[in-house]
């Protein structure tokens, strides 16, 4: 049978193979991109955000989302939720509307599109006709009414999306009931708002932009009460009891309205401009909210003094003799606020502010003296400073996340100590079965620790190396001090400052030790900072040690920036990771690779001129190595100069092509006249364009040349304790890869620990790999004698992993961006290799060793490297035998972003930027997954919701009955009818009626 079976086919392999890979895109974390609406359910304790793209994102109770994309990825531009359902309605920029519901499907809740809907008006109408600009869903669950630029308001029957067209309100039919010397037809142009009656739900407050507002009686199809406002309208908002209505107004004011019986015009009882007498900026929204002391909360957004603040961003608030002003750093799209959702309560009682920012959420705690923030458990605001790098690590043991947490909390004394108000659905997901980290590295120098153990990225502790340097800003500086007297009262609230001090801070390498809590941070003015935890805050003198990576070179000259400047004598740190050295690479270079072995108390750091070793634990330079070649000039010219050099090299380039052209005709003698040579030279050039375009893909590998620019660019750097020299005794040795496709290896020599201060670690290079090709080294890697891969530092010491087996041959494994290539140690002869782009047209970006385990058994797992192509996608390959094992499509390899911020995880997942302010989660794995799952329950609704009479299809509101979410429970006017005669309250409400006729 085995001649009938095609070569590498393994029916047993490809079994086991489906239960150890498979890929899910499980999870987006961070803040969404471009946030456009919000919405809340006071129902189900759900907020809605969507996007410009399209997208649509849910939020509950910390690990209840769901997310659905709108087909056409057009901008969201509102969401409404129906009330006592679990249903919302989103409008996009298209003017189309769509409905969708929650939905439980094998035992958790999904989010579904149910129904979509364009309102058109009659032919030949202008699109203005019905251009939606206001949603009202109606408490009935049964209808919506939508207000537009015309004036007219329709009536949408739901789920059906089914246009009730006699009962549609036009400017004609509310006219007819106000007097002609307060209004014309254009008083009823553009809908601004829709608002039911509290109290009554067969009123509707309808607000046009022209500041006349009419209270519309539903049921008699008629204007009971019309009130005319003197400035454009921008929103309106009904007080609890029914009995009064807020205005606010283009022109920085609000107005409260009474609303009486008669059909006459009221005038408002209050006008105010809160920030007057000066122009102001309009108030677009406003929340009156009683509470049992009698001082309302009055909430808005805007009204601002025009000529001094007009660029601020902001939602003030208003309690009695307080009042602040809280400033955003990035655009308000909206706000909402959290309060007694019972029909019963007398009064609002607002707990909590929730503000949507174009680059963040932030939540006020509206219940604890001095209003402070409350610290968001998801929604983080990832590119509160652009992320520059990324470093995970897993399965954190507790004493050391225990450490990290307590450092944090240090941190977020000032937030609120108020439970997450959006609480929610359930979430039904099992507990991670392990703690792990991922540390984002920032432009303004700050290190982030997130959990990125489950469902929800919660910042757990912020590092910043700021301290240690000189810059600009004083970090003593308190942006939210205010003076006694000052007016507007701003107070900046949130996490987002795109603007960094000095870009050099910037941090480009992470590496953190979990066993020692050692951490290795490098940045982008060559510094490398060595930490370590310490529970408490210090005061202390931090070492510096310069690196000269051009010591062995003579006419070199830096032409890049300068080093940061260092603060002389004690520092004082707060709890937390607390440098203790500083390494100053010179010249002050970006710091491309770094390694740290907290065993031996070493660190290695590269840059594009060489790399270097440092003993931490004696604070002693070990040895440093230049990788500069001589014709290598793009590298002494720091990371400003490049632009120009590209272009330049571009532009000699195209000299060279038409020089060798013109001298090719010349040797030919070919003639023609001046149009074919014209023709010949365009046909050239696109040619010549297209070759370099396809390039990428179709070259095999080959040679390239020693003078390309930055072949010294250190790539990757490796501690490994291994066999160097000799195949009897193994040593601590360094590996580092260039871009120039050369690989060094250094012997160490570390002595043991009772004279680690007294001897000094030696080194002394022992190999030097050239591969031919001279691809970039983008990965190195040792196999012990039963082909695994050595363990991390300290590992073994903790009993995590078995000891490396010392006894049988080991192996180098080389990967390129072009090849993966096996030596035999401590000879390196090639062994096998692996040509990926000959193969494949493709380029290793990202590679790491992964553990899979099967989803079958617990028995057994097996190492295998995980790699991310310049195409994006990534592939599985076998160790130690490279065999491509599964390859997946994962990023778009448009996204060159996206590809350069891939991390891979220990256990088969990943993440990657796929905006500035979210990571995708992905797995490879079928045992480690990490996705919501959560179900929301239908609420049951309070008896004493509206009971009231209907004409048409708008029947009465009644109590929903238990069953799925969203499900349609409308029923026939037969059995409606038989409800409500049942209903006593309905019966008791009828016989007053006939009594009083009587």
């Amino acid at each position: 049978m085995r001649r009938f079976l095609r070569p590498g086919h393994d029916p047993v392999r490809e079994r086991l193979k489906r239960d150890l890979f498979q890929f899910n895109k499980t999870v987006e974390h961070g803040f969404p991109h471009q946030p456009s609406a919000l919405g809340y359910s006071p129902f189900l304790r759900l907020m809605a955000i969507g996007t410009r793209s399209g997208a649509i994102k849910l939020y509950g109770a910390p690990g209840v989302e769901f997310m659905g994309l709108h087909e056409e990825n057009n901008t969201v531009m509102q969401i409404h939720f129906i009330p006592d359902q679990c249903q919302l309605v989103t409008l996009l920029d298209d003017n189309s509307l769509h409905l969708w519901s929650l939905k439980q499907h094998g035992g958790a809740s999904e989010l579904r599109e149910e129904n979509r809907f364009t309102l058109k008006g009659p032919p030949g109408s202008p699109p203005s006709a019905t251009q939606v600009t206001a949603v009202l869903p109606h408490s009935s669950r049964e209808v919506l009414y939508l207000g537009t630029e015309s004036g007219n308001i329709f009536v949408v029957e739901l789920p059906s999306f089914r246009v009730l067209e006699d009962r549609t309100i036009t400017p004609e039919a509310v006219l007819q009931r106000i007097p002609e010397d307060n209004c014309n037809r254009r008083s009823c142009e553009l809908v601004e708002a829709l608002r039911e009656h509290p109290k009554n739900p067969d009123q509707i407050l309808i607000g046009y932009s022209r500041a006349l507002i009419v209270l519309w009686d539903l049921q008699n199809n008629k204007a009971i009460h019309h009130f005319l406002g003197s400035q454009q309208l921008e929103n309106l908002y009904w007080q609890r009891d029914g009995s009064k209505f807020i205005s606010c107004h283009y022109d920085g004011s609000y107005s409260q309205w009474p609303v009486s019986s008669d059909n006459r015009q009221s005038e408002p009882l209050e006008n105010t401009v809160p920030y007057g007498p000066f122009p102001c900026k309009a108030i677009s929204k406003i929340y009156w909210q009683t509470t049992k002391n009698g001082l309302p909360y009055i909430i808005f957004q805007g009204g601002m003094p025009r000529a001094s603040y007009g660029d601020r961003h902001s939602i003030s608030v208003i309690h009695g003799s307080q009042q602040t002003a809280f400033d955003f750093t990035s655009r308000v799209i909206d706000f909402f606020i959290i309060f007694s959702s019972d029909p019963a309560a007398e009064f609002d009682d607002p707990s909590a502010l929730v503000v949507l920012a174009e680059e963040e959420l932030v939540v006020i705690d509206l219940k604890s003296a001095g209003w402070p923030a409350v610290h968001p458990p998801y929604l983080a605001s990832l590119h509160c400073s652009a992320i520059t790098c990324s470093h995970h690590v897993s399965n954190i043991p507790l004493k050391l996340w225990e450490r990290i947490i307590s450092a944090g909390s240090k941190q977020n004394i000032h937030y609120s100590s108020m439970p997450w108000p959006i609480d929610g659905g359930t979430n039904i997901a099992p507990d991670p079965p392990q703690r792990d980290l991922l540390l984002t590295g920032h432009e303004d120098g700050t290190v982030r620790f997130w959990d990125a153990s489950g469902v929800c990225l919660h910042l757990l502790y912020k590092l910043s190396t700021v301290r240690v340097f000189l810059t600009d800003a004083d970090p003593n500086d308190n942006m939210n001090t205010l003076g006694e007297d000052e007016w507007p009262p701003l107070r900046k609230v949130g996490t987002f400052d795109p603007y960094s001090d000095d870009p050099r801070l910037g941090i480009q390498k992470i590496y953190l030790c979990k066993y020692s809590g050692y951490l290795a941070v490098a940045g982008t003015a060559g510094q490398v900072l060595v930490m370590e935890l310490n529970d408490e805050d210090a005061e202390h003198v931090v070492d510096h040690a310069e690196a000269d990576l051009l010591q062995d070179q003579e006419g070199y000259r830096w032409k890049g920036h300068e080093k940061l400047k260092t603060r002389d004598g004690p520092v004082r740190f707060e709890a937390g990771f607390q440098p203790f050295v500083l390494v100053q690479c010179q010249p002050p270079a970006v710091v491309t690779s770094l390694a740290l072995h907290s065993e031996w108390k070493l660190v290695a750091f590269g840059t594009s001129h060489g790399f270097g070793l440092f003993d931490h634990q004696q604070k002693r330079l070990v040895f440093v190595k230049c990788t500069l070649h001589p014709s290598d000039q793009l590298a002494l010219e720091g990371p400003l100069s490049r632009v120009k050099s590209l272009k330049k090299s571009l532009r000699q380039s195209f000299r060279r092509i038409r020089r060798s052209r013109v001298s090719s005709r010349k040797r030919r003698g070919g003639g023609g006249n001046a149009s074919e040579v014209q023709e010949a030279n365009a046909k050239f050039d696109q040619d010549a364009l297209q070759e370099m375009e396809l390039a990428p893909v179709q070259r095999k590998i080959e040679a390239r040349s020693a003078e390309d620019s930055f072949t010294g660019f250190v790539r990757t750097l490796y501690f490994a304790d291994t066999f160097l020299r000799d195949s009897s005794r193994h040593c601590p040795s360094l590996w580092a890869g260039t871009n120039g496709g050369t690989v060094y290896a250094f012997c160490l020599r570390v002595p043991p620990a009772e004279r680690r201060m007294d001897e000094p670690v030696r080194a002394e290079q022992a190999k030097e790999i050239q591969l031919m090709h001279r691809a970039p080294v983008v990965g190195i890697l040792v196999l012990d004698g039963r082909s695994t891969p050595l363990p991390e530092p300290l590992e073994v010491a903790h009993d995590l992993s078995k000891s490396p087996d010392m006894q049988g041959s080991h192996q180098l494994l080389v990967v390129s961006e072009e090849q993966f290539k096996v030596f035999t140690l401590p000879k390196v002869s090639s062994k096998l290799k692996l040509k990926l782009t000959a193969l494949e047209g493709c380029r290793v970006r990202k590679v790491t060793v992964a553990n899979f385990g099967s989803c079958k058994t617990d028995d057994y797992s097996e190492n295998d490297l995980a790699v991310l192509t310049n195409l994006g996608d990534i592939q599985i390959i076998s160790l130690p035998f490279l065999k491509l094992q599964i390859r997946y499509p994962c990023i778009r390899k448009e996204d060159v972003s996206g590809i350069a911020s891939c991390v891979f995880t220990k256990y088969g997942q990943g993440f990657y930027l796929i905006s500035p302010s979210e990571f995708e989660r992905f797995s490879l794995s079928t045992k480690w997954l990490v996705e919501p799952r959560c179900i929301v329950d239908m609420p049951e609704v309070t008896s004493n919701n509206h009971v009231h009479n209907k004409s048409g299809t708008e029947n009465a509101a009644r109590k929903s009955s238990p069953g799925d979410c969203g499900e349609d429970e409308r029923k026939s006017g037969r059995l409606m009818e038989h409800a409500l005669l049942n209903d006593e309250k309905v019966l008791k409400e009828i016989q007053s009626t006939l009594e009083g006729g009587r």
